[in-house]
C-alpha cells in the first residue's frame, strides 16, 4: 500500500476519500498525528501529516521513527514524501516539483537510527543511492501523463531548521553540489531505508534560497503563500495521476 507524507502546505489531501483513521502507537513514541486511511482514484492510501494536522510541529521536532514505524505496521510497503524547498540551481524556480536523487545532510542530533540500545547490533547499512529508483521512476511517468513540469534528480541539502538559511550558508551548500534546501528529508530517508520501504521524495519549489534571485535581499513569506496553494495543487494532481499507474506497484530497495 501506498503511504503520502505531506509537509508544509499540504496538511490534507481534499481529494482523499477518507474511509477511517487511526491513531498508532510505536516502540519510538507517537507519530506526528492519527494516520488517515482512505481511498484515491479508487486506490487505498495512507496519509500523514508530517507537521502535525495543525501544522504545530517544528522539522527538528518531528518523530521521523515513529512517523516511518507507523506507516509501515499499518501495511505501507512504498512512500512519497511530499516536501517544500527552497531553489538554490539556476534551473529550478518557485512553482516548480522535482524528483531529487541524492541528499547531502546538515542535521544534527535528530533520532536517525532504528539500531539503537543494548539489545540491537550496530549496523550499517548501503545509502549510495537514497531513494527507491523505482518510485522515482513512477513519479516521473506520472508527471509525464499528467503534463506536469518536473524536474528530474538533484540533490537535496538536509538542513536543521526552524530557522532559515543565511546567504553564505547557501554558498557554501551550492559548492557542495546542493541544488536546493530544506528541513525534512533526513533522517526520514534513511530511516525508510532501514524498514525496507520504497521511498522517494517531491520537492515542491516555493522559494529561491536565501541571497538567490527574488531573496536576494531576503525571503518574503508572503512570496512563498503566493506559490504554495499552486504548487500544491500541481502535487495533487501528480498524486492522483500516480495512484491510477500501474508503476506504482515497485519492488523493495
Amino acid at each position: 500500500m501506498l503511504g503520502i507524507i505531506g509537509g508544509t502546505g499540504l496538511t490534507q489531501l481534499a481529494n482523499l476519500e477518507i474511509t477511517h483513521r487511526k491513531v498508532a502507537r510505536t516502540p519510538y513514541g507517537e507519530p506526528s498525528g492519527a494516520l488517515t486511511f482512505g481511498r484515491l482514484c479508487d486506490q487505498d492510501v495512507v496519509f500523514l501529516a508530517r507537521h502535525g494536522y495543525g501544522h504545530t510541529i517544528p522539522p527538528h521536532a518531528v518523530n521521523y521513527r515513529a512517523n516511518l514505524w507507523a506507516l509501515r505496521d499499518n501495511g505501507v510497503d512504498r512512500v512519497v514524501s511530499v516536501a517544500t524547498v527552497g531553489c538554490i540551481h539556476r534551473d529550478l524556480l518557485p512553482g516548480m516539483l522535482v524528483v531529487p536523487d541524492q541528499i547531502i545532510d546538515y542535521t544534527h542530533g535528530r533520532e536517525s537510527t532504528f539500531f539503537v540500545g543494548n539489545d540491537k547490533p550496530v549496523t550499517h547499512l548501503d545509502f549510495t543511492f537514497p531513494y527507491c529508483d523505482a518510485m522515482r521512476a513512477a513519479l516521473l511517468r506520472a508527471a509525464a501523463s499528467a503534463d506536469i513540469r518536473l524536474r528530474d534528480g538533484g540533490v537535496y541539502g538536509a538542513v536543521q531548521g526552524p530557522r532559515l538559511e543565511t546567504a553564505a550558508e547557501i554558498n557554501r551548500m551550492e559548492r557542495d553540489g546542493c541544488d536546493m534546501v530544506g528541513m525534512t528529508g533526513m533522517p526520514e530517508a534513511y530511516l525508510a531505508r532501514e524498514l525496507e520501504l520504497c521511498y522517494a521524495a517531491v520537492g515542491a519549489v516555493v522559494n529561491y534560497a536565501a541571497g538567490r534571485g527574488a531573496s536576494a535581499d531576503g525571503i518574503q513569506m508572503e512570496e512563498i503563500q503566493a506559490v504554495l496553494g499552486e504548487v500544491m495543487s500541481q502535487v495533487r494532481r501528480l498524486l492522483e495521476q500516480l495512484v491510477t499507474d500501474e508503476a506504482t506497484v515497485c519492488p523493495l530497495p
